[in-house]
């Protein structure tokens, strides 16, 4: 009797424990499908979800902004984007400044002024080797980047490293170890005994 019992309450438990994980399960389907929900709005807003027709719009937009646009090189660390506004005040009206930074935040030397007229480009071209902070600025129109025109160049075969067959061995120049970075050359030992060695 008392067995029975316990069966009861074990085959009750597991049936609420049962109920609860479907609970739980169909909130997190409701949750992931409101945040597929909410990705697909952003993506839309966002203009990422791109046919061939609006890329090709959204590369003659970025186009005319480069046209539009300076890359200003050796600027110093401390500067602020105010500060180089300023700096190209006299050009013609400031768009828009981005200094570039690092993963950390740190500033990486160099910025972009845009500009909202495209004949203040050649005036700013003017400020070239001007000084801002102590620091000689090097100013050129900004170029467009392809996508996927990346230069690439394809690794050389190192035969002391390794995964090399069959091809005349590539002689490194005399400045690098002809073993790789770490490498120590083996000594094989002699075919014959010998008694000096």
């Amino acid at each position: 009797m008392e067995n029975d019992d316990v069966e009861m309450q074990a085959a009750e438990t597991n049936e609420s424990d049962l109920d609860d994980m479907k609970k739980r399960l169909k909130e997190m389907e409701d949750e992931a499908a409101a945040l597929r929900e909410m990705q697909a709005k952003v993506e839309k807003e966002m203009g990422s979800v791109q046919d061939p027709a609006n890329a090709s719009v959204s590369q003659a937009n970025r186009e005319e902004i480069d046209a539009r646009s300076v890359f200003v090189g050796n600027v110093d660390y401390s500067c602020t984007p105010e500060e180089v506004q300023q700096h190209f005040q006299s050009c013609g009206t400031v768009n828009r400044v981005t200094i570039r930074t690092d993963k950390f935040g740190q500033p990486k030397g160099y910025a972009y002024v845009e500009f909202l007229e495209v004949e203040a480009v050649q005036e700013a071209l003017s400020l070239n080797e001007s000084e801002l902070h102590g620091r000689q600025l090097k100013v050129t129109a900004k170029r467009t980047n392809i996508p996927g025109m990346k230069q690439h160049r394809p690794r050389r075969a190192n035969p002391y490293m390794g995964g090399f067959r069959g091809r005349t061995p590539y002689a490194p120049p005399f400045m690098y170890s002809p073993y790789g970075y770490g490498k120590v050359p083996r000594f094989r030992m002699p075919m014959r005994y010998s008694p000096y060695y």
